[in-house]
């Protein structure tokens, strides 16, 4: 008696799922590209896939479909060789389905996205009228978004460190950190572990009414001793250096659709659309510009520049004719200190507080009309005071207001940098008065003084002590300090 032995053109060895605000993914990770069909049964709503010549190794059970539309999934042999995949559902769906070759981290994939039955549908934003902006005093809104995500990890580091990880987790701490700021609110575009196009990225921002869009990242490099953090803004010319030159390659393979923004051009001259493009594109880039080196010299003071002037390249994700918009390349993941930092919650809030203070000290000089800054600027912004701690420095001081140290003299009548303990100091211009300061939580791990917290987030012992009401230096582990904003 012969058997019959049946040779598979590939194997289905895994599946993995996602869960996006519009859409389910899941993913096959295969031993080899196959051919499969996808079609949709209704009475009840199902989606069925149908592999040919497969050997199905992965595990249905093990996926979590909390919050997805999908009920349960069968799957049973057909045609000696093939398998059928059956997606019970809950609601009815657009499926869509593609192939992705191998990368660092994945082999042969076939990817079923399940989008939502209202998914497709416009959301539509309402504009409010100009009496309505001044008497509202409307927030200035700032479009956060998260490199990678989903089936896109972006660079592995360190320890097998994911790009897609660390940039979600510094979005949310910037939003944490705009949300808390007077005037301001800030829009998550990626705000969980799925992928979006570069598209998806910039309509989310202009459907938002940004005034602001800020792409995060984190860099690799060959070799480990890259690192340091880089800002960039687009470049319709060319890029100014050769590094910024592919890393805009690089970012720009996960997706190549561009666009305008939200610029009205409907029924326009052709040639006074390619004017109008092109001026608000020339704003638009200066702006970024200027909001980059304020956020460079912001950041600088909390951890090491790779470049310490804005970098140029051509990003699709920064195309946006209307909306001044950086990429931050937070640190090197492939390099051990930047890689330690980046997985470091305390290091994330300093980076994210001193990206904060660059967005807001570029918005103070040139906030949008109709915005409670722009209010609070134009009637003279308070004034508010400030009562001097010890450790404080007039130069700390002026920075943290946002206020040049000359304008700070000025408005004190003080001819030298000296101040006293308890001394009140008028803050011109002010946004923010003493009690609503923003502090950084620290949790004291085993080995730490209190003085190198001290050193590592620069500022001075005796504003730690006095900010926490400490009697002694003496800490304990686990213990919660916090951490004034320098």
């Amino acid at each position: 008696m012969m058997i019959s032995i049946i040779s598979y053109a590939a194997t289905v060895e895994t599946v993995r799922s996602y869960r996006a605000p519009d859409y389910t993914r899941l993913v096959f990770d295969l031993s080899a590209i196959v051919d499969h069909e996808v079609f949709t049964l209704d009475n009840p709503q199902r989606i069925v896939i149908d592999l040919a010549n497969v050997q199905l190794n992965a595990d249905f059970s093990a996926l979590d479909l909390a919050g997805t539309p999908i009920s349960s999934i069968r799957s049973a042999p057909r045609n000696n060789s093939d398998y059928r995949v059956v997606f019970d559902l809950t609601s009815k769906v657009q499926p869509r389905s593609f192939l992705l070759e191998p990368n660092e981290q994945y082999g042969n994939r076939l990817v079923i996205d399940f989008y939502d039955q209202n998914s497709q549908a416009k959301k539509t934003v309402v504009r409010k009228s100009s009496d309505e902006i001044v008497n509202n005093k409307r927030d200035i809104v700032v479009a956060i978004s998260a490199g990678h995500g989903g089936e896109d990890p972006g660079a592995i580091g360190v320890k097998r460190l994911q790009e897609k990880k660390v940039t979600l987790a510094i979005s949310r701490e910037i939003e944490k950190q705009i949300n808390n700021t007077p005037g301001y609110r800030a829009v998550m575009v990626r705000d969980g572990d799925y992928g979006m196009t570069l598209g998806q990225r910039t309509r989310i921002a202009h459907q938002n009414s940004a005034d602001f869009f800020i792409a995060i990242h984190a860099d690799s490099y060959k070799s480990s001793s890259a690192r340091g953090t880089t800002i960039y803004a687009l470049s319709q010319r060319g890029a100014t250096s050769q590094q910024a030159r592919l890393l805009a390659e690089k970012e720009n393979a996960a997706d190549l659709i561009g666009g305008v923004g939200s610029v009205r051009l409907a029924g326009m001259d052709e040639d006074l659309r390619s004017v109008l493009i092109d001026l608000s594109m020339t704003a638009s880039i200066a702006a970024s510009l200027e909001a980059g080196n304020k956020i460079i010299s912001s950041v600088g003071k909390v951890t090491r520049m790779r470049r310490t002037t804005v970098e140029q390249a051509n990003f699709v994700v920064l195309r946006s004719a209307d909306i001044p918009s950086l990429l931050v390349e937070s640190g090197y993941i492939t390099n051990p200190t930047d890689a330690s930092n980046l997985d470091s919650s305390n290091w994330r809030k300093r980076f994210s507080m001193a990206i904060v203070n660059g967005i807001t000290a570029y918005f103070y000089d040139t906030p949008p009309r109709g915005t409670f800054i722009a209010w609070h600027k134009e009637n003279g912004g308070g004034p508010s005071s400030y009562t001097v701690s010890r450790g404080d420095t007039l130069s700390q001081i002026a920075d943290r207001f946002n206020v040049p140290m000359a304008t700070l003299k000025q408005a004190n009548n003080m001819d030298s940098n000296s101040i006293r303990v308890g001394q009140k100091l008028v803050i011109p211009n002010g946004l923010i008065s003493p009690s609503t300061i923003s502090f950084i939580e620290h949790t004291i791990a085993r080995g730490e003084t209190l003085s190198e917290i001290a050193d590592d987030y620069s500022v001075s012992l005796a504003r730690i002590r006095e900010t926490n009401q400490l009697n002694s230096d003496t800490i304990r582990i686990g213990q919660v300090i916090k951490i004034p904003s320098s």
